[in-house]
């Protein structure tokens, strides 16, 4: 079996076309997922996650008119963008070291993972070094789990405070990891959880604060986190396969 997949794997270097087709069926799930919802599909954007996926294929799916991709690794992440650039755009979704924070002005066009006020104080420094300011989105931990980044829903309101005094980072909305399930129903509770705190933020027009954006929902259960308001879904195994290590 491994052999065989080897194979596969061997032969989809030099035939890559299965990645336009899976684009083509994860935007007809999505347009479907945000019917049922009544939205427009306009709405939601689709984050082609590349982490581990080698250049040819993120290659493939620039070929076949992707434009936007999630990276996990701030290193992995410039080895690629040297390589492909910056005409697509690149968000980094994974957790992101204060270390690394030096690096993401010139790769990323937005960070999904703001997950504490010391790491949001870092890319305001050097934002302010460097003269831009970063798109942010924040983390927040919904399930509560130890092995998951993020802050507790019940800190959030407060830390969004002292972040939007910052001047070189934009709060421009939420993202979430729910736990995994085999039924991807059972993630709706989470997903709904964080688009109520989007609710809460709103409502405290806070100034600086433009809660636009609900990043939710994998290949797993995407179709789920559309239809309780996600505006972008990180999907990466259902485009360019099961991922080699």
């Amino acid at each position: 079996m491994l052999y065989f997949k080897n194979i596969q794997w061997f032969f989809g270097v030099f035939d890559m076309s299965f990645i336009k087709d899976n684009l083509l069926e994860v935007k007809e799930r999505m347009k479907k997922a945000a019917e049922r919802s009544g939205r427009n599909s306009n709405e939601v954007k689709l984050i082609a996650v590349s982490k581990t996926v080698d250049v040819h294929r993120i290659k493939e799916a620039i070929k076949a008119g992707h434009q936007l991709f999630g990276e996990n690794r701030v290193q992995e992440a410039r080895d690629k963008i040297e390589d492909i650039g910056r005409d697509v755009k690149w968000h980094m979704i994974g957790h992101l070291q204060r270390n690394k924070v030096k690096y993401i002005f010139d790769l990323f066009d937005m960070v999904h993972s703001v997950d504490s006020i010391p790491l949001a104080h870092e890319i305001d420094r050097i934002g302010k070094k460097k003269g831009k300011v970063m798109d942010i989105l924040i983390q927040v931990n919904i399930s509560g789990e130890e092995t998951k980044y993020g802050m507790e829903a019940a800190e959030m309101m407060k830390i969004i405070k002292e972040i939007s005094n910052y001047e070189h980072i934009s709060i421009k909305g939420l993202m979430t990891m729910p736990p995994f399930f085999n039924d991807p129903e059972d993630a709706r509770p989470y997903f709904i959880k964080l688009r109520e705190l989007k609710d809460e933020i709103e409502k405290q027009e806070i100034e600086g604060v433009s809660i636009e954006e609900l990043s939710m929902g994998m290949s797993n259960d995407f179709e789920i986190a559309i239809e309780e308001g996600a505006t972008m879904v990180r999907v990466g195994t259902t485009i360019f396969g099961e991922r080699q290590y």
